[in-house]
């Protein structure tokens, strides 16, 4: 089943009284982020700036130094794997949208050893090394139907691109990063609705603090 966020926000109205604060407030900010990319049809920048905001707001908890965004991104798609019993994330990731994230995988502008070279002037060849062997250790898992070592690593260059965006590291439309631009859209706007649905039928009791809990004025 596919939904959208008006779907997903009809389904959550009729459980969300009997979710912990946490996880109610994650998946209606989730979701209004959601909505918002999807109105942007014609803006792809806007569009993947939106649906990252969504996911951020799915996973993201307390800023402290025990893990890195990165480290909280893993885990949270283990737990989200975890919970989805039927599939559909190994379906999306295997059958939907392969093409995507191979190209994602092969595009060395979002491969952050990449840009550390050219930011140190490293001319010698380690990146390549390393890019080769991310792209090996990306193209097994995918033959294995390893769905979280593939989700992990395309998240991964996602979140390259989410920081050439967001620190302004990229021009608004550019042609220059219109592939991974349209391929990282494409990739959340599959990933998220199937995300925010499983989060809506988590069983969990509990679930992490938000950074920035919603407080109500008197």
């Amino acid at each position: 089943m596919t939904f959208n966020a008006e779907a997903l926000k009809a389904k959550h109205r009729h459980v969300r009284d009997n979710q912990p604060e946490n996880l109610r407030v994650r998946i209606h900010r989730a979701i209004s982020w959601l909505a918002r990319a999807e109105q942007e049809t014609a803006d792809l920048d806007a569009q993947f700036i939106f649906l990252w905001i969504s996911l951020n707001a799915a996973y993201a908890a307390d800023f402290g130094f025990e893990q890195s965004e990165r480290e909280q991104t893993r885990a949270f798609i283990g737990r989200v794997l975890a919970n989805d019993q039927e599939g559909r994330l190994q379906d999306a990731a295997f059958q939907k949208f392969t093409g995507p994230i191979r190209t994602m995988i092969e595009n060395r502008f979002v491969f952050e050893p990449y840009w550390r070279a050219m930011r140190e002037h490293d001319s010698s060849d380690r990146w390549e090394t390393q890019f080769a062997a991310s792209k090996r250790v990306a193209m097994k898992a995918l033959m294995g139907r390893q769905t979280d070592v593939v989700l992990s690593i395309v998240l991964d260059r996602l979140y390259v691109l989410r920081n050439q965006l967001v620190h302004g590291g990229a021009t608004w439309n550019s042609g220059a990063n219109r592939a991974q631009v349209r391929d990282g859209a494409s990739i959340l706007m599959t990933l998220m609705p199937i995300i925010i649905d499983l989060l809506i039928d988590d069983p969990a009791k509990e679930f992490e603090g938000v950074a920035y809990p919603l407080v109500r004025e008197f």
